[in-house]
């Protein structure tokens, strides 16, 4: 073996173990090297009640789910199928009446380096403000949304929100063009599209709401009926009358208590796309 393909080698295989000090290990969810070995070794020798284990200790569910693993419909597998929950809930409501109901569950830093910190109850009433104003626009369970939003705790709410109600969010990234988002609402057939008049990067507005717009006047968007804009900055954007409309607009009057709808665990979370850079993106399904 030569000296080069031994350095080759040396990167690419990690053996070393580091020792953490024994005040983090009793915190942490798993103490050391031996409680892991321990969940390697439960997995192994059964790995479908090791997950149904975790699954009922770690989730709150609405509907226990009877069924750890169907394989009946392979390669389909589906896990907890019969089983029913919600992620939002999951996140945010399980901490309603804890310690961890005034924590802190966001810390935000803007790109002037302001910092906010939002808790996990401050969350859950903007998060089921907001969901109470989708539902008003007429999303509902089952549907689609795509988000095209700046780096924001707005960002973090509108997810949050569809998955209370069960519809499923495709995040995409506020750097793509309007082809991409195009092409996105399109084969996600998304009803409504979440987004901001502008991002904040380096200093400098950026157009968001304008790139949306371009991608929605090829007329291919057919399934779009609404798009929710977040006033990022003072700046103004151009609104069609009837199907945009601001945050400030949709959310005035909603109540800031929203019950969580449930849905089955194999209910697609959200959608997520790779680039397209070698072709047309391809979504990947994420389920409860």
């Amino acid at each position: 073996m030569s000296a080069s393909s031994s350095a080759i080698e040396s990167v690419l295989v990690e053996n070393r173990v580091f020792p953490v000090p024994p005040a983090f290990a009793q915190a942490a969810r798993i103490s050391g090297m031996p409680a892991y070995e321990a969940l390697c070794a439960e997995a192994e020798a059964d790995f479908e009640g090791y997950w149904a284990r975790l699954a009922r200790e770690n989730l709150q569910w609405s509907r226990p789910f009877s069924q750890t693993l169907d394989e009946s419909n392979a390669p389909f597998y589906q896990w907890f199928a019969d089983g029913e929950l919600n992620a939002s809930a999951n996140c945010l409501d399980r901490h309603m009446g804890t310690p961890a109901e005034h924590k802190t569950a966001i810390v935000f830093e803007a790109d002037d380096g302001a910092v906010t910190r939002v808790s996990y109850r401050e969350l859950l009433e903007r998060v089921s403000q907001f969901a109470n104003a989708l539902k008003a626009q007429g999303v509902q369970k089952g549907d689609r949304v795509v988000i095209y939003m700046p780096m924001t705790i707005e960002g973090v709410v509108a997810m949050q929100a569809c998955a209370r109600i069960g519809a499923t969010h495709s995040v995409v990234f506020g750097g793509f063009s309007a082809k991409a988002v195009q092409e996105r609402i399109i084969d996600a057939g998304a009803v409504a599209v979440i987004t901001a008049n502008y991002q904040m990067r380096g200093g400098k507005e950026l157009p968001l709401k304008a790139i949306v717009d371009d991608a929605l006047a090829s007329g291919l968007c057919t399934t779009v009926r609404q798009v929710l804009v977040y006033e990022r900055t003072a700046t103004a954007c151009a609104m069609q009358p009837g199907r945009d409309k601001t945050f400030a607009e949709v959310m005035a009057g909603q109540s800031k208590d929203c019950a969580p709808v449930a849905v089955g665990a194999e209910h697609p979370l959200f959608v997520l796309y790779t680039s397209g850079s070698t072709g047309t993106p391809k979504g990947v399904q994420h389920s409860r």
